[in-house]
Formats: C-alpha cells, sequence, structure tokens
C-alpha cells in the first residue's frame, strides 16, 4: 500500500493484514531501546487491533500507537484519526492520550466495530445487557457492538429488521445465546459461541492524536 508522505523518513516494516506476532516481537526490542516509544499501524482495523491485542498480551501498553487508516474506517471515526496524509501527520507529530481499550472474552481487542447475528445469517436470538441495562430479549437481526474514545468505553445497540435503535453505552455488553457467530473488525471468526462479552480492559491505550 502507498505510504503517505509524512511517514516517507519514518522506518517501516511491511506485514500481512492481520500483523503476524513474530513480526510485532521484532520490532518492541527497537521501541524499548526508545525512551518515548511510539509505533504506527499503517492499515485496517483489523491490523490495529491485532497490535493492540499483541501489546495487551505482553504488557506493553505503555508504547504510544498512531494509526494511518488507509481509508475511512469505523475505528477511524470512533478515534477520529482521519486518513491518508493527515492521519500520518497526526500519528508522527501528535500526543498521545489514555484511551479506553476494549476486549472480548477471547482476548481479542476491538477497535472499530463488531457485529453478531445468528449462525448462516439466521436472526440472532438470545438475551443481552450492557452493564445492568436490557439491550433485548428474543430475536434480533443484529447486534452491534464498538468502543468509544471517552468512558465508560462500550456501547453496543441491536438492528430489528431495517431499524437501528440506540445505542446504550456502559463497561460491558454480554450476550446468552443458543448459537452465534461473532465478527471483530473485519474478521468472522471460525467458530460459533454460546456467549459473548465486550468490555473495557483495566489498563487504558495510548492513542497518538
Amino acid at each position: 500500500m502507498p505510504v503517505p508522505i509524512a511517514l516517507s523518513s519514518v522506518p517501516n516494516t511491511q506485514t500481512g493484514r492481520v500483523p503476524d506476532v513474530a513480526v510485532i516481537d521484532e520490532l518492541l526490542p527497537v521501541l524499548a531501546a526508545d525512551s518515548l516509544p511510539r509505533l504506527i499501524v499503517l492499515g485496517s482495523d483489523a491490523s490495529l487491533a491485532a497490535v493492540l491485542t499483541h501489546l495487551m498480551r505482553t504488557e506493553r501498553l505503555h508504547v504510544e500507537v498512531g494509526f494511518v487508516p488507509v481509508e475511512a474506517s469505523y475505528a477511524s471515526r470512533v478515534y477520529q484519526t482521519g486518513t491518508g496524509n493527515a492521519a500520518a501527520r497526526r500519528a508522527v507529530e501528535g500526543r498521545a492520550i489514555e484511551t479506553p481499550l476494549i476486549r472480548d472474552d477471547t482476548g481479542t481487542v476491538l477497535v472499530g466495530r463488531a457485529s453478531i447475528t445468528g449462525v448462516d445469517g439466521a436472526k440472532l436470538e438470545g438475551e443481552a445487557y450492557v452493564d445492568d441495562t436490557m439491550l433485548f430479549s428474543g430475536t434480533v437481526t443484529t447486534m452491534l457492538i464498538s468502543p468509544t474514545m471517552t468512558m465508560p468505553g462500550v456501547r453496543a445497540r441491536v438492528r430489528k429488521g431495517m431499524r437501528k435503535r440506540t445505542w446504550v453505552s456502559g463497561r460491558a455488553a454480554q450476550l446468552g445465546t443458543p448459537r452465534a457467530v461473532v465478527t471483530r473488525d473485519g474478521i468472522t471468526a471460525e467458530r460459533t459461541v454460546p456467549r459473548s462479552t465486550f468490555y473495557r480492559f483495566e489498563q487504558p491505550w495510548l492513542l497518538v492524536r
């Protein structure tokens, strides 16, 4: 993918759409030698989620992370990063702010949007809550979850038919269901699940803006 001008003088490493953890691990010792470590992710929501997931699992959330989306995305809207060279300049010159980190019960970080549906496109059956507020009970078309840049950190809503309900914000969004399919930041899980929880991690991440 083309590198924005603002990143042309920044050392870079090419990866796949979802960076391999081995590639991230090769960069971390270099960052550790810097008194103000900063990692800039040029890619998709899934790319950013993969990097943050690894930083969280390896207890390296002190690393500042800039995000340069290749195109407008759910995460670019959540974190107001912009795109292209404007986002690249912000990632290089901006300052880091503590931002709620949202993960799920599989230990995977969510940065843009998760959608939960029934199997093979069927309606989603079950019951869901955001903190103590019931989101739905029965059947809906889709359950949507997204991070927020400020507290409490996560929000969810459902789509019923063509209608979208209002977002409900909280610390955690929980679903119980006979069977469901979860798609996180464009990546659909291979296995169906009987429950799914997205919640604010105890430690924030450092978003450069």
